[in-house]
Formats: structure tokens, C-alpha cells, sequence
């Protein structure tokens, strides 16, 4: 039997559709009772109490929020940031907020853990930003905490975004603002997440028109939220976007002025809608006195009517807001990825945000602290290694690995120059350099630097032959380390020469090349102390056992550590393996077989959850390490790190 149907149909015909359709399935559920409900392959619905993956989610209702239902999410404790800003102040200077709307959010980067895609979307240009926005449409929207880790690290404050917008915001908005009291309890609520979660305040995107009687309100909720905000974590912002104005009208106004000052006035500043006009800036300026860097004028990359059309000339809305000496909002950078531009989007990327460098040069100067360690780590790969041996084959993303940059172009050798400063204010330089003709090094450099330092100790890895460790020390007593900066340089430069009006020029290739391993810097020799692993206490409150192929089982478990004495260790980050001890019977002859443990993945907390373990069938024990890693970048030695282990025989 066949049935068709043809869908020019109107609304009124739509009953008339579901009666047919009814009678249809009544008719084929006689026939075959599964036809009404066939079998979904569609997962169950999302349920945040129950342990899976740790992934970030917003909150998509006042209900969530009023409820304080996050905070009984299985997924808390791996949502929360693990690196501290290093300084609570804004600069008093233009700053530049980067909102990052990437095609939704919550995509590559909800997955805590790490996720497998290497050409994940990320940001490595955290030198040129203040303030990070993470953005989506969801009414509450909780930064994923790699982008929070990674952003303090850099020094960037990192906000999330509270908007309501179209007609169910309209009516969010009047169940917000239906009182003083409820305008402050939403309030509170935003700033008890904000605090729990690590990050740094609000961007308060209201995007829908209000009735003039409910502004009151409304000045309340975006005032108490400031205020609660400021006492629960110092340094916070809370940002207003300029939307609805004083009278309630949804009317974008692109400048500072009296209809959206009111909000401004009560908050830690406006990022002004893109769409503004060539003096726009500077009269927001003169109406914001001596809060203009508290302006963040808008620029969408996308160029949606953006002043200077966005994409590859974002750099002329940018001359125009440093020229008039008020701070900028670059809305949507993740335009280079998502519109797939040419060749690639590593490349496309470095050459979009070396415009935004040339307009606005470098905002941020780290580290700030010592021990400095890098690797240069991008936030992902295709393999993984520690200390240059492989752990792991499989392709990866995590923008919580991700440590300050060095950036060079060509073939090169690669030196550090270290400043150091009496407390007279005397300076010394130093150029830290590669190893190679030390004679030649210290002819090209002695007179540019107070003193050369070749290596003392190069090594090459034996597991990984292409990579080398130079180590060198120096000592300034008396003096403190002030600057840092690369070097890049040709230990015999190639020389070209040109004959151009009779003369002979000489000169240099300019491009050069580098690629790090890791650079480690420390006011202390780099030997750090670990904790015995009897000091930890490695625990699990979740294990769930499934059926497997071919005899096997797989194991779902959460591993929880913390340290006996109470004391919080500064551990950056925890790497996890498991080996699989078989039983006797089916190991060696003579009973004995060497383990290699296996990689599963990183923490950032004191937390992991392993996923869909398959442990095969004879196996007797699994054994979970914790590896510490330190702030220098060192490791605790497998052997020596805290472990956990699971006796399944006869389970």
C-alpha cells in the first residue's frame, strides 16, 4: 500500500492534515504496533545530574537560574577555572574587549576534558586583549573553562553573557523586572555563578523593548548586579550593551548618550552596537569624561553595516577609536574560521589579528610572575609528548594547554634577551643564546648585549632525535629579571648583493623560522618538589560497569584526588593514565609483564572522569596515575605519582 502527500497546504488545512495523519498511524499501528513509535537512535534528553563527559552548557531559563540548579550539575567541578587572574586592575589606557560569538558556541570547546578535532577554533593573540565576552543566545551563558583558563593566564578578564532578545526574552524580561525584590534575586544569582565558576562578570545584553514603568527595575537589576559582583569577586566587570534605552525602546544608539548613560552609569561600561558613524567615538568620549576607556566601541567582523566593512579591514574601524582615545569591541573574530578563509585558517588567522596588532599594538606584557614556563602550546595537536617522549598518537584540542606564545618567521637560531634591573636602576643585558660557533656569537652580539651566555649542556632526545634541550645558567646578584624578549637570528646570515645604480648593496634575508619545545624560567633551580604519592588521597565517587565485545566490560569512573594536609598545591595541571594488570594465567611463563600504561587525557582540577574504558575479559586490576605537573613544567615521575587502584576480579 502507498500513501502520498502533497504539501501545498495553508494553515487552515493544517487540522484537516492531522486528522489524516492520525487515522494513518491508527490504521498502521493495527498492522504493526511499532509504526506509531518507531525506535529512536536519538539520545535521551540532556540530564546534568547524571555522570557522563564533562561538558560547559548555558541555562536556558529564570527557572535554572531562580533554582540554583547548576550547582547540583554532575558538571560543576570540572566547569570551574583552576588559573587566577594575575592583577584585578583594568589599564587606565583604551582597551580592547574581543566578544567571540562562534557560531553559537559550545561546540569543540564544551568538551572540558579536551576533545579529538586539531583544527578546533581557538585564539592564541590574548597579548593584544583585555577583556574576553563569551557569547551565545542562550539566556545565561557560562564561559567554557579552558577559555577562562587560558584568557588568566594571559591576564584577560573573561565574562559571561546574560540576554534576552525577540518574544520570549520579552517575556523573560517581564518576569525579571516584575519587582525590586526579583530584579535582585536574578541578580545575586548571575554573581553566585560568576564567583563558584572563576570568571569575571556579566555582559548584560537586553535586547528587547521594556515598558518605561518596569526601568526602575531594571536600573536595579544591572546596579545590584555590579555591586554584588564587585564584593563577591574584586576586579569584576559587568558590562552594559547598548540596546534598550532609559524610556524602554529597543533603539540601538551606536554612541554614548543621555537615552543609554543611565545604565552606563551604573555599571563598568558600555560596549556600543557596531553600526556607529565615523564621530561617533569622540562625542561618546566627551559625554563619558573621564570614563572614556569605559566605552567599547563595537566592530563586527562580519561587517553587518560595521563602520570600515569588518573582515579584512576591521583595521579602520580600530584607527578610529585609538584615534579618538576610547577602547573597542571586536564582535565575532571567529569570522576567519568560519567563512574558511584562504590558504588556512593557522594562516588567515595570524594575518587578521597582525592587522588588529598593527592598529592597536600590544596590550598585555606577561609574565607578570615568576616561575614563567611555555611550551608553546597552541591549544592542540596531532600527537602529544611529555618531556619529549610520545604518550599519545591521537589527534587533539584543549585551549586550557594553551601557553604563552613565541613567534618567529624563517630559518633561525633562537636566543633570549634578559634585562635585569638594580635597585639603583642600573639595567645589564644578556642575550641567552643557542648553541652553535660560540666565537662567532659573541663577535656578532658583544656589542649590542653586557654579556653572552652560550649553553652549558645540549642534549638531544634520544626517543625524539629532532628535538634538543639547551640548558644555561647566569647569575645577577643584586639585580632583578625585568625583561624578556626573543631573539631570532642566523648564525651565518646568507648575503645577497644588488647592484642598483652603480652601487653594490648588501643585506640579509628578513624571514625566520623556530619551533620551541619548551622554555622554562625560575628564580630557583627548575628540580621541583612533588608530594610523596602517599600524601594524596586518590579516590572515586562514581564507578558503573557496562557489558563490552568479545568478553569485555567497559567502566565509567570518576576520580577524585586531594591532598591530606588540606593544603591547596599550585598544580597546574594533572596528566591521567591507567595500565591493566591481566591475571597470572594469562601473563608470562614465570608470572611477570611489563605494563605500559596508557594516556587517557588531562585535569585542570582535582577531578577526571574516564569514559567507556574497555577492560578486557581476564584482566585482574586497573591502576589509574595522577601525574603532576608542576608551574615550571616538570613532571612527578610516573612511579613516584598518586594512584588509584581497582581490584575487578570477580565483578
Amino acid at each position: 500500500m502507498r500513501f502520498s502527500f502533497h504539501s501545498y497546504f495553508n494553515s487552515q488545512t493544517l487540522a484537516s492534515l492531522k486528522s489524516i495523519l492520525n487515522i494513518f498511524f491508527s490504521f498502521l499501528s493495527k498492522i504493526n504496533p511499532m509504526a506509531r513509535n518507531p525506535p529512536s537512535n536519538n539520545p535521551p534528553p540532556f540530564d546534568p545530574s547524571e555522570p557522563s563527559n564533562p561538558i560547559s552548557y548555558p541555562l536556558k531559563t529564570l527557572e535554572e537560574l531562580e533554582s540554583r540548579a547548576y550547582f547540583n550539575s554532575f558538571h560543576l567541578p570540572f566547569n570551574k577555572a583552576s588559573v587566577k587572574l594575575p592583577s584585578n586592575e583594568l589599564p587606565k589606557r583604551p582597551r580592547l574587549l574581543v566578544c567571540h560569538d562562534m557560531a553559537g558556541g559550545y561546540l569543540d570547546d564544551k568538551w572540558i576534558q579536551g576533545g579529538n578535532n586539531p583544527d578546533a577554533y581557538a585564539i592564541w593573540h590574548w597579548y593584544l586583549i583585555d577583556v574576553f565576552v563569551y557569547f551565545s543566545h542562550s539566556l545565561v551563558t557560562l564561559p567554557p573553562p579552558c577559555w577562562t583558563n587560558t584568557a588568566h593566564k594571559h591576564g584577560v578578564k573573561v565574562l559571561g553573557t546574560f540576554i534576552m532578545e525577540w518574544d520570549e526574552g520579552k517575556l523573560l524580561a517581564n518576569k525579571l523586572l516584575s519587582s525590586t525584590n526579583s530584579a535582585q534575586m536574578y541578580a545575586e544569582r548571575l554573581s553566585e555563578l560568576a564567583a563558584a565558576l572563576g570568571f569575571d562578570g556579566w555582559l548584560v545584553n537586553m535586547e528587547v523593548s521594556v515598558d518605561v514603568r518596569q526601568i526602575p527595575n531594571l536600573k536595579e537589576f544591572v546596579s545590584h548586579l555590579t555591586e554584588s559582583m564587585h564584593s563577591l569577586v574584586p576586579g569584576s566587570l559587568v558590562i552594559w550593551y547598548d540596546s534598550v534605552t532609559i524610556d524602554g525602546d529597543l533603539s540601538w544608539q551606536d554612541q554614548l548618550n543621555e537615552k543609554n548613560k543611565p545604565f552606563f552609569d551604573i555599571s563598568d561600561g558600555i560596549f556600543v552596537n557596531y553600526t556607529w558613524r565615523e564621530n561617533y567615538p569622540k562625542q561618546s568620549a566627551e559625554v563619558a569624561g573621564d570614563r572614556k576607556f569605559d566605552v567599547y566601541m563595537g566592530i563586527d567582523v562580519f561587517g553587518r553595516n560595521t563602520y570600515g566593512g569588518g573582515q579584512w579591514t576591521t583595521n579602520l574601524a580600530l584607527d578610529v577609536i585609538k584615534k579618538d582615545n576610547v577602547s573597542a569591541a571586536i564582535f565575532a573574530p571567529g569570522w576567519v574560521y568560519e567563512t574558511k578563509q584562504l590558504p588556512d585558517f593557522q594562516t588567515a588567522q595570524n594575518r587578521w589579528w597582525a592587522l588588529v596588532e598593527r592598529s592597536w599594538h600590544v596590550s598585555q606584557n606577561y609574565p607578570l610572575t615568576l616561575p614563567f614556563y611555555s611550551n608553546f602550546d597552541q591549544g592542540h595537536g596531532y600527537h602529544l609528548a611529555v618531556e619529549g617522549k610520545k604518550i599519545s598518537e591521537t589527534p587533539w584540542n584543549n585551549i586550557s594547554s594553551q601557553s604563552f606564545q613565541v613567534k618567529s618567521n624563517g630559518s633561525s637560531l633562537l636566543g633570549l634577551s634578559l634585562e635585569f634591573t638594580s635597585a639603583i636602576g642600573e639595567q645589564k643585558s644578556v642575550l641567552v643564546a643557542s648553541s652553535g660557533d660560540s666565537l662567532l656569537t659573541m663577535t656578532r652580539f658583544v656589542r649590542h648585549f653586557d654579556n653572552v651566555i652560550m649553553p652549558h649542556r645540549v642534549t638531544k632526545l634520544e626517543t625524539e632525535p629532532s628535538w634538543v634541550i639547551q640548558e644555561s645558567s647566569i647569575a645577577m646578584e643584586g639585580y632583578m629579571l625585568t625583561k624578556i624578549h626573543a631573539v631570532c637570528y642566523m648564525l651565518r646570515p646568507e648575503v645577497h648583493k644588488s647592484e642598483s645604480q652603480g652601487k653594490t648593496m648588501v643585506f640579509s634575508p628578513e624571514k625566520y623560522h623556530a619551533v620551541l619545545g619548551h622554555l622554562a624560567i625560575d628564580s630557583r633551580t627548575l628540580n621541583s618538589d612533588f608530594p610523596p604519592s602517599t600524601s594524596w588521597l586518590v579516590d572515586s565517587n562514581f564507578i558503573k560497569w557496562s557489558s563490552g565485545a568479545h568478553g569485555s566490560r567497559k567502566l565509567n569512573i570518576k576520580l577524585v584526588w586531594k591532598s591530606k594536609d588540606g593544603k591547596t598545591h599550585l598544580f597546574p595541571k594533572y596528566y591521567i593514565y591507567v595500565k591493566k594488570q591481566p591475571s597470572i594465567s594469562i601473563a608470562e611463563p614465570n608470572g611477570s609483564l611489563q605494563l605500559v600504561q596508557e594516556y587517557l587525557g588531562v585535569a585542570e582540577v582535582e577531578a577526571f572522569y574516564v569514559s567507556d574504558l574497555v577492560v578486557p575479559s581476564g584482566t585482574s586490576s586497573v591502576k589509574f596515575i595522577i601525574q603532576v605537573c608542576s608551574l615550571d613544567g616538570a613532571f612527578q615521575k610516573l612511579e613516584e605519582s598518586p594512584s588509584l587502584d581497582l581490584d575487578v576480579q570477580g565483578l
